[in-house]
């Protein structure tokens, strides 16, 4: 940062906006430095597409009508990307702090941007930033995909139709809600294995012990998990017993906000 000399002969403090450029471009060089992450995320995004035409050549294939007619047709868009997109940008968001605690180079970070909420509020800007529009483009290469293999069976739905577009855009935005729980995790825990572990639980863990729950407590609980609430957003047509989709994207955003609130107090409360 640099600072320009005050009459009385003090270096002047950097604006707000200045500050918060520094921190966003600090953590925008830690991102993209890393080549590992190009490779990860190409992968993740080669193999989301490949699960994705399998998915569909497999229902479009299938000569019965699909159960669910429309409401399936366009969850079926997003079954490889829940998992194949989702797990590897959120094992990445996990490492932009654990990688840091495990090199010390959170050290340097912190002596270089000594408000620790910026840091977090840095971190969580520039993960948050990437994984949303990997997540929107991923979402629509996977529903034009899948649309387009199961029209030739007139069983594909179009993005002109009520409710698609905003389907699309919220399956976006499910990668970026996980990548910030995960990142607030990785804040938390410092561990990588062990930030990974609860990430995926968050994630996964939760829906999947719901699922294993007599009736009415798998929809009772697992409304508030991000899988549940994710299904609801998704859908054309929302599933009764669980939140509509207005409260389930609440649900999608207060899982992230509540781990980067977390993460800022644990992180402004305990030494590096």
């Amino acid at each position: 940062m640099t600072a320009v000399a005050s009459r009385t002969g003090q270096p002047a403090v950097p604006s707000l906006a200045a500050r918060a450029r520094d921190v966003l471009a600090f953590e925008w060089v830690k991102l993209r430095s890393a080549r590992s992450n190009y490779v990860t995320l190409l992968i993740a995004a080669v193999v989301t597409i490949a699960v994705t035409a399998l998915v569909a050549h497999t229902f479009a294939s299938t000569r019965a009508s699909l159960p669910g007619g429309a409401n399936t047709a366009l969850a079926t868009s997003f079954l490889g990307y829940a998992e194949y997109g989702v797990i590897p940008v959120s094992v990445l968001a996990v490492l932009q702090f654990t990688s840091e605690y495990t090199t010390g180079l959170i050290r340097t970070t912190f002596c270089a941007v000594p408000r620790r909420w910026a840091v977090l509020a840095g971190k969580a800007a520039v993960t948050g930033g990437a994984a949303l529009v990997a997540g929107e483009v991923l979402a629509f290469i996977c529903f034009f995909l899948t649309q387009a293999m199961l029209s030739g069976r007139h069983r594909g739905v179009s993005l002109a139709q009520p409710g698609v577009p905003g389907a699309v855009l919220a399956a976006g935005f499910v990668l970026c809600a996980c990548a910030l729980t995960a990142l607030g995790l990785g804040a938390i825990i410092r561990r990588t294995p062990g930030a990974i572990t609860a990430a995926l639980a968050a994630i996964y863990g939760l829906a999947a012990l719901c699922l294993v729950l007599p009736a009415p407590w798998k929809y009772d609980v697992g409304r508030f998990t991000m899988p549940f609430a994710a299904f609801q957003v998704v859908a054309m047509h929302p599933q009764p017993g669980l939140l509509s989709p207005a409260l389930s994207m609440l649900v999608l955003v207060a899982w992230p906000a509540a781990a980067l609130l977390a993460a800022g107090l644990v992180i402004s409360s305990r030494d590096a």
